[in-house]
C-alpha cells in the first residue's frame, strides 16, 4: 500500500462542498467591492458586492470586518480560476420568503420600510426578500402620490404568496380598514346629537365639507356653516384646518354636522331685537323685482317690499338702490316662528319729504 502524499491527506482533510450548499465561513478579506472567506475548503470563498448588498455606492470595508463569522450559500464551486463562489444575498432572501411564507399561512402582520417607489405601488424588504403592495392595496382612501411614503416603515400583511412566480403581495389596505371600523365603533359608541367635537377637513365640495372626527367622516352641509349665507364653502374652509361641530344628528353611519351653534343663534332674542316699531341699519345683501333682501345680521335677512322703499313710486328695487348699500328702515313685521322680518322705509319718511320726491 502506498502511502498518501501531504498534499493527499490535506485535501482529504478538507470538506468537499457542492453547487446551493450553505456553508459557514470567516472573513479573512476585505476589499471595497468583494469579500474572501475561509469556507474549510481548499480554495477560498468570493463574495461580490452585487452578492451582498442592494444598495447602490456601497463599500463593503464599511460593513463587513476581518474575523466576522457569516454564514452563505455557494453559488459555483469552481469559477473557473479556482475560486467558490458565495452569495449572502441570497440566502437572506431564501431565508425571508420562508419568513413570508409563514406570515401569510398566520395572516401576521408585519412592518418593513418602503425602499422603492413603483410605477403601480410600494416595494418593501423583509429580510431582503421584497414584497410588491400595488397602489390600490396601499390605502383605504385613493391616493395619486406614493411619494410619500419613501423610507417609510409601514404595516402590511401577505395577501398572496407565490414566489416561483415572483408574486409576493403585500395588503396594507385591510389593516386601514379594519383601524377604520373599530375607530367607528368606539366613536358611534361615545357619540351624542347635540355633542360638540373637533374635527379635520378632510375634503370641501360645493354642497359642504367632509370632517373627519378621528376615523369617521361627517358632512357639514354648506347650508350649516354659518347662520348667515355661504356662497362657495371652498373660499371658507381649508382641508387640514382644525373646525369644533356640533352633531347635529346621527343616522347608521352618518353624522350630520353644523356650526350653527345655539348660543350663537342670531334669532335668539329676535322678540327684542327686531321688535316691531324699531328702527334699524342693514345692508342690501340681494334684490329681485318684487324687494330687496337686507342684511341685519349674520343669518338674518328681512325683506324691503318695493312697495315699502319709498312714498314715491319705485318700480324696481335696483331703480334706487344697490347691494351692498346700508340702509335705515323700520320694521313693520316679526314673524318668529318662520323667521320672516318685513321692513319698511316709507314709514320713515315724512309726508313732505314725498311730495318734494314726486315734484322732483
Amino acid at each position: 500500500m502506498s502511502e498518501l502524499t501531504f498534499e493527499q491527506m490535506l485535501e482529504d482533510s478538507l470538506k468537499t462542498i457542492h453547487n446551493g450548499e450553505v456553508v459557514d465561513g470567516t472573513v479573512i478579506d476585505v476589499k471595497p467591492d468583494e469579500i474572501i472567506l475561509n469556507i474549510g475548503y481548499k480554495a477560498d470563498g468570493i463574495i461580490t458586492k452585487s452578492e451582498y448588498t442592494n444598495e447602490a455606492g456601497a463599500d463593503l470595508t464599511t460593513m463587513v470586518s476581518v474575523g466576522d463569522s457569516m454564514t452563505v450559500k455557494v453559488l459555483k464551486v469552481n469559477d473557473g480560476e479556482g475560486q467558490v463562489l458565495l452569495t449572502y444575498k441570497r440566502l437572506l432572501a431564501e431565508r425571508g420568503n420562508e419568513r413570508l411564507k409563514e406570515a401569510f399561512e398566520n395572516k401576521e402582520v408585519l412592518k418593513a420600510p418602503v425602499v422603492q417607489i413603483l410605477g403601480g405601488g410600494l416595494s418593501v424588504v423583509v429580510d431582503e426578500a421584497r414584497v410588491f403592495i400595488p397602489a390600490s392595496l396601499v390605502s383605504d382612501t385613493y391616493e395619486k402620490d406614493l411619494s410619500k411614503y419613501q423610507g417609510q416603515e409601514i404595516e402590511f400583511v401577505i395577501s398572496e404568496f407565490n414566489p416561483r412566480r415572483n408574486r409576493v403581495i403585500g395588503d396594507r389596505r385591510q389593516l386601514l380598514v379594519a383601524e377604520r371600523a373599530e375607530k367607528q365603533k368606539e366613536l358611534f359608541a361615545n357619540l351624542h346629537v347635540g355633542d360638540t367635537v373637533e374635527g379635520v377637513v378632510k375634503n370641501v365640495t360645493d354642497f359642504g365639507a367632509f370632517i373627519d372626527l378621528g376615523g369617521v367622516d361627517g358632512l357639514l352641509h354648506i347650508s350649516e356653516m354659518s347662520w348667515g349665507r355661504v356662497e362657495n364653502p371652498k373660499k371658507v374652509f381649508q382641508v387640514g384646518e382644525k373646525l369644533k361641530v356640533l352633531v347635529k344628528d346621527i343616522h347608521d353611519t352618518k353624522i350630520a354636522l353644523s356650526l350653527k351653534f345655539p348660543e350663537t343663534n342670531p334669532w335668539a332674542n329676535a322678540a327684542e331685537d327686531y321688535a316691531v316699531g324699531k328702527e334699524i341699519t342693514g345692508k342690501v345683501a340681494r334684490m329681485t323685482d318684487f324687494g330687496a333682501f337686507v342684511e341685519l345680521a349674520p343669518g338674518v335677512d328681512a325683506l324691503l317690499h318695493v312697495s315699502q322703499i319709498s312714498r314715491a313710486h319705485v318700480e324696481k328695487p335696483s331703480d334706487v338702490l344697490s347691494v351692498g348699500q346700508e340702509i335705515t328702515a323700520k320694521i313693520v313685521d316679526l314673524n318668529e316662528a318662520e323667521k320672516k322680518i318685513s321692513l319698511s322705509m316709507k314709514a320713515l319718511e315724512k309726508p313732505e319729504e314725498a311730495s318734494e320726491g314726486e315734484e322732483a
